[in-house]
């Protein structure tokens, strides 16, 4: 298996750690891999910078953080243009269309889904925001199976939010899907 090297970013607020640490638990939990995370933040609570890495492997991870990443996901432009930068050669930015402009000068496949717009149209506020663009990123990356995704989100997370989150995976998957040709 290949090492995976994810960098999440966005701003406080958007659920990047949220991302990482489900992410993460689901890799090490329902898929017998190994996985750490990491997370840091700009010094606003809320609107600030946030990073969070989640390194997942077959073997031993030695350093917890994310220097390199080959897949990186931008939730805003601030953080594209902070990050884009660090993704290896032919990695995989994933970012929201609709928030984040593609950088031409980057040598990775960058998509661009319009999960925002998505989640609002479809759940009727953003607060699912993060679990659509996880759903999207795990169908696009194979690294776990949405199934298990989906118990970890439903024993994070209070029962009463379990449907919205599962609509979330689901909607992220299903925009996923045309672009899964890319990668």
């Amino acid at each position: 298996m290949e090492r995976y090297r994810f960098l999440l970013s966005g701003s406080g607020g958007q659920g990047v750690i949220t991302m990482a640490i489900l992410l993460a638990e689901t890799a090490a939990l329902e898929e017998n891999l190994t996985a750490v995370q990491s997370q840091s933040y700009g010094p606003e609570a809320r609107g600030g910078a946030t990073r969070s890495d989640v390194i997942i492997s077959d073997s031993e991870i030695f350093f917890p953080k994310v220097l390199q990443p080959n897949i990186l996901v931008a939730l805003t432009e601030e953080a594209s243009n902070k990050y884009l930068p660090l993704i290896r050669p032919g990695g995989l930015c994933l970012y929201d269309c609709d928030l984040v402009q593609p950088n031409p000068r980057v040598d990775a496949e960058q998509i661009g889904i319009p999960m925002y717009k998505n989640v609002l149209a479809r759940l009727g506020k953003a607060v699912a925001f993060n679990i659509c663009v996880l759903g999207a990123l795990t169908t696009l990356t194979g690294i776990v199976k949405l199934s298990s995704l989906e118990r970890v989100v439903e024993r994070r997370f209070a029962k009463a939010h379990f449907a919205s989150n599962q609509e979330a995976l689901r909607l992220g998957e299903e925009l996923a899907q045309p672009y899964m040709a890319q990668v």
